[in-house]
């Protein structure tokens, strides 16, 4: 099994096993978190910086994010989040040459979040968009291609989906996956952790 859909399980499983002693809360209001987790690096081309690529390594990396949201009662609210991706990177082999390519991602995160409450469980989806600054190094073996840079600042559609248990009326643990639609890195995605504290 890919081991981002195993620490997925495995991050539901102890959600499960955790909401067991958890107060059955659902509270409205604001709330405030961060968290951790992994970004999945699926590049499609490396088109900004020029480059006719046969053969692209995915990569991945750590990721974190901080957040601020609102409920406007238990089912639906809104939430902002500042999003780093890391910086991921892997060597690629090209007509003639190979090198080494190193992206880094980061950006503001608005979306509409839907949760349906089962006692102190709730499943959650959420859509939204991803301001980000996207920055790509590649190094190359070819000199008249060596040491090429590209900076852009784009905005994609994501979504995503996951399930949380919250403790003591405030405390929300999640296990979030989501998909981010990237102009040349379709079908990126990133995997989290996060803890909220719902004031």
């Amino acid at each position: 099994m890919n081991s981002r859909y195993s620490a997925v399980a495995a991050a539901t499983a102890a959600l499960c096993l955790l909401a067991a002693p958890a107060i059955a809360a659902n509270p409205s209001g604001v709330y405030l978190g961060g968290g951790w987790g992994q970004f999945d690096l699926h590049i499609n081309n490396l088109d900004d910086v020029g480059q006719a690529i046969s053969s692209i390594v995915h990569s991945h990396d750590n990721a974190w994010q901080v957040f601020a949201g609102y409920r406007f009662n238990p089912y639906i609210g809104v939430e902002a989040a500042y999003v780093d991706l890391g910086k991921p990177g892997d060597q690629f082999t090209a007509t003639g040459h190979d090198g080494h390519y190193a992206l880094h991602l980061n950006g503001f995160e608005p979306s509409v979040v839907g949760t349906i409450p089962l006692g102190p469980v709730e499943l959650f989806a959420r859509a939204g968009y991803l301001y980000y600054d996207v920055r790509l190094n590649v190094n190359s073996s070819s000199l008249s291609n060596a040491g090429l840079a590209s900076s852009h600042t784009r905005e994609s559609f994501l979504y995503g989906g996951g399930l949380g248990v919250t403790f003591f009326d405030h405390l929300n643990l999640r296990a979030e996956y989501d998909q981010l639609d990237l102009r040349n890195y379709q079908s990126s995605q990133a995997i989290w952790l996060l803890l909220a504290w719902r004031i």
